[in-house]
């Protein structure tokens, strides 16, 4: 077999009221090669590892087939594994593909729709971005069921592709409990989570910063430094032009407890993206009471949140440093607005959904195409399970 198949855990007992029992419980996840490697962290890495994790934990057989190439553009080999790999699985079997993979892979899927139960799990649509609109519509349409991880990007594919509204569901990301940010008196200590490309807005960052180089901050940049070389060298050269080089730390690439520290030093998340399906480093500072100020884009809104209060953040226009500087001027500059975004962002720390619910809302849409959805004994008793503030 040209992928590398693994069995992520043992099949463990049922857990909790949330449970899913089926009588098919066997799931081929397909994922793209360095979903493990620290140096490449992302969204859509940490969530199919933990789904894998998760689905492992109430039961499911997980068998994940990780598969080599540059995917979304794969090459000639990269799709010859991946054929190789679907091949070998079993008539009937549930195959649930990662987008990355599936939106540039119509000529292997498609083929097998027929042979194999095909789920596809779109993080992001990648339609007239990475690949042609008509072969990523392709592989979604010939799939059994589609699962997106936001509501914004299941209305994307609805409204882009057609699809049928009942073959596509949402398993948006978890969040695990994080330790309470105390916060400082002047809410000086800035963190920006993602890897450093032009897609995650850093330069209207810096510029924005720049405006403010007479308040008393510290912005600490988490993220891959080497994606994008040139950006980052670009970036280095405007901080230093704006006189602010000394207070903006490159941190490359976090995760465990470095993070988990940086996160519980921060004030405040900064996350000027240009374009997210969810933002799950929204939620994950949500998850230890740090307030966020983020672009109003795709799904940030819907990680974001809000309470009875209000939201727990600002919401900014992208490609807008004025914006962007004026929100996090009035942070800096406004203690009785630090103070309600901080409550605020406390208590939508205690609403935010757990991983199980992540695993729950995928094993309904598996079950759905596996054919046992009427065997299944589920209890949907909790949309979102929170924790205690």
């Amino acid at each position: 077999m040209g992928g590398r198949a693994r069995e992520s855990s043992q099949r463990t007992g049922l857990r909790g009221p949330a449970s899913v029992a089926l009588g098919r419980t066997t799931v081929h996840v397909v994922l793209p090669d360095g979903v493990d490697d620290p140096a490449r962290p992302s969204g859509g890495n940490r969530y199919d590892r933990r789904l894998c994790r998760e689905l492992a934990a109430t039961g499911w057989d997980v068998r994940e087939l990780v598969v080599h190439g540059s995917w979304p553009r794969p090459e000639a080999r990269a799709l010859s594994e991946l054929a190789r790999t679907v091949a070998a699985l079993p008539d009937g079997a549930v195959v649930l593909v990662d987008g990355l993979i599936a939106s540039a892979a119509g000529s292997v899927l498609v083929p097998e729709s027929d042979r194999v139960r095909l789920v596809v799990l779109v993080h992001m649509p990648f339609g007239d971005v990475a690949v042609p609109a008509r072969a990523e519509s392709a592989v979604l349409r010939h799939a059994r069921a589609v699962v997106t991880t936001s509501s914004w990007t299941r209305d994307r594919l609805l409204d882009r592709y057609g699809l049928p509204p009942d073959r596509v569901r949402v398993a948006r990301p978890g969040a695990d409990p994080g330790e309470l940010a105390p916060g400082t008196s002047g809410g000086g200590r800035l963190l920006c989570v993602g890897a450093v490309v032009p897609a995650k807005g850093h330069d209207v960052l810096l510029e924005a910063l720049g405006g403010l180089a007479d308040r008393p901050w510290h912005c600490t940049v988490v993220g891959s430094l080497d994606r994008d070389p040139g950006f980052v060298a670009g970036l280095r050269r405007r901080a230093a032009d704006r006189g602010i080089a000394d207070r903006i730390t490159f941190a490359g690439p976090r995760g465990g407890p470095a993070l988990t520290d940086g996160k519980r030093r921060a004030d405040l998340l900064v996350h000027a993206s240009r374009l997210e399906s969810y933002g799950m480093v929204v939620t994950e500072a949500l998850s230890f009471g740090l307030p966020v100020v983020a672009t109003d884009v795709g799904g940030v809104p819907e990680a974001l949140g809000r309470t009875a209060a209000g939201p727990p953040g600002l919401l900014v226009p992208p490609d807008d440093p004025a914006a962007l500087g004026e929100a996090l001027g009035a942070w800096l500059g406004d203690p009785g607005l630090r103070e309600r975004l901080r409550r605020t962002a406390r208590e939508r720390r205690g609403s935010l959904a757990g991983w199980d619910a992540t695993a729950r809302q995928m094993a309904v849409a598996l079950a759905a195409v596996g054919g046992t959805v009427g065997d299944a004994v589920i209890d949907t008793r909790a949309e979102t399970v929170g924790w205690a503030p």
